[in-house]
């Protein structure tokens, strides 16, 4: 999702019959995406309990940076590919380059944000995470996940800083004589690949191996915990009301949430290392990379913005239950049990970010 890149030879020797099963899959990525996010969105906006969870402004804003990249960014990539030409001109360009590393590393930093939050709402005291993550210091997360990209984004591409030393090999790609067709070409030189790439991916990746660490460990330290309690036949949260019933729930959430994040990671490690690591070894190596490798990475990137929702949205019941709310209508059946109703004792985790009901 970051430095389009579409050399002259990455849609050379397309036939039909791979253009048509190409637009295909680009259509299903960018549609995937559009509806996916454009759902988290509604859904926090018309459901209350969720404006409530503080992960979930992390969650919106990473929602609509993925749409935008699936509006503005993907559909212009999903043409040259399959024309094999760029028909819009130098200065726009610039500018649907500059757009995309702008929002795809606005996209990376949300999740890095995100790995942080839960973080401190699951390893740390409350009152911890209540000090931490204060309105004010949300907001500032959240403008710093739009701000800093703008610095390697649209600062640097519009003054031409990517491009110094390597300008001759640009204008050569720029234009294939064979087929009399003109390309947007974004090729960046040894610093600024390095600067971009570290400040878009790897640090953000650092910061999420670390915390996301550090949740499974604590995930898997409470199920221990409660495994022990059971076999002891002790109360497992400090009551005497159905312990067993407690326990087991809560076994099963903290599992359940380890394994969710290392879904995650996975993804995440899938979908942008191949190209960050290419990003950085290309100039070294003469930017010898095939233009093809190049438009297959890309468009991995791209697919993470399709598969956000799914990761941070769809795994977790309160969104699942105001998606079927918003697709079915206001079915009742899938509205919350009132609170009044409840008779069962209760007691609540806050597992992934999230605040659960234990009963």
């Amino acid at each position: 999702l970051l430095f389009f890149r579409v050399l002259p030879s990455s849609s050379e020797g397309f036939g039909v019959v791979e253009k048509i099963v190409l637009l295909t899959f680009i259509s299903a990525v960018i549609l995937m995406a559009i509806l996916g996010n454009l759902l988290v969105m509604v859904a926090v906006c018309r459901d209350r309990q969720l404006r409530k969870i503080k992960t979930n402004y992390f969650i919106v804003s990473l929602a609509f940076a993925d749409l935008l990249v699936s509006v503005l960014v993907m559909p212009f990539g999903a043409i040259e590919l399959v024309q094999d030409n760029w028909i819009y001109g130098e200065m726009f360009c610039l500018v649907r380059t500059s757009l995309d590393v702008l929002l795809t590393t606005a996209s990376i930093l949300h999740l890095c944000c995100i790995s942080l939050d839960r973080y401190y709402a699951i390893c740390c005291q409350p009152l911890v995470y209540r000090n931490k993550m204060t309105p004010l210091r949300i907001a500032v997360m959240l403008g710093g996940c739009w701000v800093i990209p703008t610095f390697i984004s649209f600062l640097p591409i519009m003054q031409g800083w990517n491009s110094i030393g390597i300008i001759d090999l640009i204008q050569q790609r720029q234009f294939n004589k064979a087929s009399n067709s003109t390309y947007c070409i974004f090729m960046v030189n040894k610093p600024y690949a390095i600067t971009c790439s570290v400040v878009a991916f790897y640090i953000p990746f650092l910061l999420m191996v670390l915390a996301y660490y550090r949740i499974y460990v604590t995930a898997k330290e409470h199920a221990r915990q409660i495994q022990v309690l059971q076999r002891a036949g002790a109360p497992t949260d400090g009551r005497q009301h159905h312990p067993d019933q407690h326990s087991t729930h809560r076994m099963k959430t903290e599992t359940k949430a380890a394994k969710t994040l290392c879904i995650i990671m996975g993804c995440f490690c899938l979908c942008w290392a191949p190209f960050f690591v290419t990003n950085i070894v290309d100039p070294f190596i003469n930017y010898t990379v095939p233009g093809k490798l190049w438009t297959a990475f890309l468009w991995l990137g791209y697919i993470n913005s399709g598969l956000n929702p799914f990761l941070y949205a769809f795994l977790n019941k309160s969104f699942r239950r105001a998606f079927l709310i918003i697709l079915c209508c206001g079915d009742e059946r899938y509205r919350r049990p009132s609170i009044l109703g409840q008779t069962v004792p209760c007691s609540t985790t806050t597992i992934n970010g999230s605040t659960y009901v234990l009963r």
